[in-house]
């Protein structure tokens, strides 16, 4: 802990779950936060998918699989540990998404220098051929944007939704009666979807209020753009996308208007 952190003493909302929250917490006590812990949201497979059992049985024809999200990846081994086919070649986007990847004994063929969804079409389109076949396991939630993509240049992509994001009534409990109380001073946000969630108990609990002393920090553009859309100021927005750098960036923030 660094004792002249200007991250000292203030409660950081971290949210992720639990089995994801771990890493993120280290980070805010090593420079002297105290980690809240509210998990905004939480995923949960879809059960007797049929569409993902019928690309799981023809996997091998695919020339690219892409994971978009190390969930997306612990999701789709949940299922795939069930047949024993070839792999395709995968493409993914983020550094976690790639080392739950190499975790499973898997390599990817092609990781973006920026973890975003624009980044990653620009860069993998050299790699797609007219006919080239692409698996694409996403949330309920995803953006279609790749898709949609590799789509005009003539990819045929096989969108399957395997799990569903949802908010834990635990969470929206807890984060109503820290923010009532004002128990929050810095909110960190790591997808739209945990700025969606959070703001539906603030406008539920008419809460607003209580959000104009917190210092607010997130991950990409696009959840940048989802917060400013909420009239929301954001304080902290890295230029690398990983939670490491938005703690830094955040930090910097603190430091640079002595809050």
């Amino acid at each position: 802990m660094l004792k002249s952190s200007p991250l000292l003493d203030k409660k950081v909302l971290v949210p992720r779950g639990k089995d994801q929250a771990k890493t993120f917490s280290q980070l805010v006590e090593r420079y002297g936060g105290i980690p809240v812990e509210i998990p905004l949201i939480a995923f949960r497979p879809i059960e007797r998918n049929e569409r993902l059992h019928d690309s799981l049985k023809v996997l091998n024809t695919y020339d690219w699989i892409i994971f978009t999200s190390n969930v997306t990846v612990e999701t789709f081994f949940s299922f795939f540990e069930r047949v024993g086919l070839d792999f395709p070649k995968i493409a993914v986007i983020g550094k976690k998404t790639d080392e739950v990847l190499r975790e499973k004994g898997l390599r990817a063929e092609f990781v973006p220098s920026a973890y975003v969804a624009e980044a990653f079409v620009e860069e993998f389109l050299p790699y797609i051929n007219k006919g080239s076949r692409v698996l694409l396991p996403k949330g309920n939630l995803a953006r279609e944007y790749i898709a949609t993509a590799l789509t005009e240049v003539g990819a045929e992509v096989d969108e399957v939704v395997i799990y569903e994001t949802y908010m834990p009534e635990e969470s929206r409990v807890k984060l109503a009666g820290m923010l009532a109380d004002n128990q929050l001073d810095i909110l960190t946000f790591t997808s739209p979807s945990t700025v969606d969630h959070f703001m539906d108990v603030v406008k539920e609990c008419g809460l607003e209020e209580q959000l104009k002393g917190c210092v607010i920090g997130c991950i990409g553009p696009v959840t940048e753009k989802k917060l400013i859309a909420y009239g929301l100021t954001v304080h902290a927005s890295p230029v690398e996308y990983t939670v490491k750098e938005m703690i830094k960036c955040t930090i910097a923030y603190l430091d640079n208007n002595h809050v």
